[in-house]
């Protein structure tokens, strides 16, 4: 993740769960083998609201209590001292780590709810991914009336897919999510996935564990406030940095996915939601054990 586009910072006083996050984001219909290839343009475009039974009115969610102006400070301190120390300061990376998913976020849930939009971005990456695997990419593509991107470069055919996958509504929480996918799709190549014909089911899931890394590293940066935190001027020293938090992140992503076998087969809309929460959950939760471990050296 470039610091390039860092967010700014969140102030401590943000609540926990801003009133704007669409926590019920909209759920993309995963193509089975037996889905005709004319798909629902609702579906096409991304746009499913969910039923009634299950909406709830912005109206009716009440404003969350203001958060503990300080609870940042830690994390940010932290962060800050390894960042100091060119990324050799390794337990400063874990006691910022901890703190951050621990106190600053209220535990892996609130963590995982904060995500927001890139929630739903996950679920429809994952939906395309499962029906590019269960049926190929052209018929994956015509199912999103995307056929003019049939047998193009991977790098092009993700780029096509940005906005279906990541709807631009100008919000921070949907800037992160689109970053972590454009992200994403320049670590294509370095994962070895060249081609989207002939896509298997390990790709699949390495995909978007990259991207679920990405969002978590994006979010990161955001909370503990990219400003106030100096960077050194030696450019191989910025990028070790990214790379050791990057690489961090996607351990803890990596041995959840790893537990949490994905099969495209099981991918089917009422779940896919579901999955990708779980995932997003459980790597705080891994998260926040490993930084605990790295914080004491051990």
């Amino acid at each position: 993740m470039g610091t390039s586009s860092s967010f700014g910072g969140q102030r401590g006083e943000t609540p926990l769960i801003p009133s704007w996050l669409d926590t019920n984001d909209s759920i993309p219909g995963a193509s089975n083998d037996g889905l005709d290839s004319g798909a629902d343009p609702q579906l096409a475009s991304g746009d499913v609201s969910l039923p009634p039974s299950q909406a709830q009115s912005q109206a009716d969610i009440p404003m969350p209590a203001i958060a503990d102006s300080s609870r940042f400070t830690a994390a940010r301190n932290n962060f800050s001292r390894f960042v100091g120390s060119g990324g050799d300061d390794r337990r400063s990376l874990g006691r910022a780590v901890s703190h951050y998913v621990g106190s600053s976020l209220g535990g892996p849930r609130t963590a995982a709810a904060r995500l927001g939009s890139a929630r739903g971005a996950g679920s429809r990456l994952l939906s395309f991914l499962s029906d590019t695997v269960n049926r190929g990419a052209d018929a994956a593509l015509r199912a999103l009336n995307l056929d003019s991107l049939a047998g193009r470069p991977i790098q092009e055919i993700f780029l096509g897919l940005s906005d279906y996958i990541c709807p631009d509504g100008g919000s921070l929480d949907e800037g992160i999510a689109r970053e972590a996918f454009v992200e994403t799709i320049a670590d294509l190549a370095g994962a070895g996935i060249t081609e989207l014909d002939g896509l298997t089911v390990d790709q699949m899931q390495t995909v978007f564990e990259l991207y679920a890394t990405n969002v978590i590293e994006a979010r990161l940066y955001n909370d503990i406030g990219a400003k106030v935190i100096i960077l050194p001027h030696n450019e191989r020293e910025i990028e070790r940095i990214q790379a050791q938090l990057n690489d961090f992140i996607r351990r803890g992503v990596s041995d959840v996915l790893t537990v949490n076998q994905v099969t495209a087969t099981s991918l089917t809309p009422d779940r896919v939601l579901q999955f990708v929460d779980n995932i997003y959950e459980q790597s705080y939760e891994i998260l926040l054990s490993l930084g605990e471990v790295e914080a004491e050296g051990t």
